[in-house]
């Protein structure tokens, strides 16, 4: 018969489980100029297909690596914006192949900022707005990146998307480097 001490049962416990690692991927890094011009017809959005999204971007995000419940660096350059002070921000829309009750994508936000320069926010993936609405084991279709400012009197929801704003010209044009890294359930950021 054989027989296992627990000492050897937790040695090989521990030998599995330390060599299970949490990851990362960089899920997009894309430069965009955006006109007037451009915002007005797409109602303020830009966008990165599925076939601009990393080629490592897994199908499934729960499994075997769970980042569907683990957390986005969102880090925007702002290379070149409209002089003055109106606080800009995105939001950093996930749209899925498939949804569920009536939707399929979820909301994280960027961080503010009013003039050029580097920035960064760390989002808890299970905090997305509509987080429950993407099938996250069934992939992404494409990401959407909406311009936004403060949020206006009048305008349905209080909707603040940049091309419903009164000037423009405090928006456009604008040059942005986006780059999304996407990390696993229960890691940080390995720089």
């Amino acid at each position: 018969m054989l027989k296992f001490s627990s000492i050897s049962f937790f040695s090989i416990f521990l030998l599995v489980t330390s060599s299970i690692k949490a990851e990362q991927f960089l899920l997009f890094d894309k430069t965009f100029t955006f006109e007037e011009k451009d915002a007005v017809p797409t109602k303020s959005h830009l966008y990165v297909e599925a076939d601009e999204l990393n080629k490592i971007t897994p199908v499934n995000w729960r499994t075997p690596v769970n980042y569907a419940d683990g957390k986005v660096h969102i880090l925007i350059d702002v290379l070149e914006m409209p002089d003055g002070d109106i606080p800009t921000y995105w939001s950093v829309c996930y749209i899925g192949n498939k949804g569920q009750n009536g939707s399929r994508y979820a909301v994280a936000g960027s961080p503010k900022y009013t003039k050029t320069g580097s920035y960064e926010i760390v989002r808890d993936m299970k905090t997305l707005w509509q987080k429950d609405k993407v099938v996250w084991t069934e992939g992404l279709k494409k990401m959407s990146l909406v311009i936004k400012g403060p949020k206006i009197q009048g305008l349905p929801n209080g909707k603040s998307h940049a091309h419903s704003q009164p000037d423009l010209k405090k928006f456009f044009p604008t040059k942005v480097r986006f780059r999304l890294i996407q990390v696993s359930k229960g890691d940080t950021l390995k720089k």
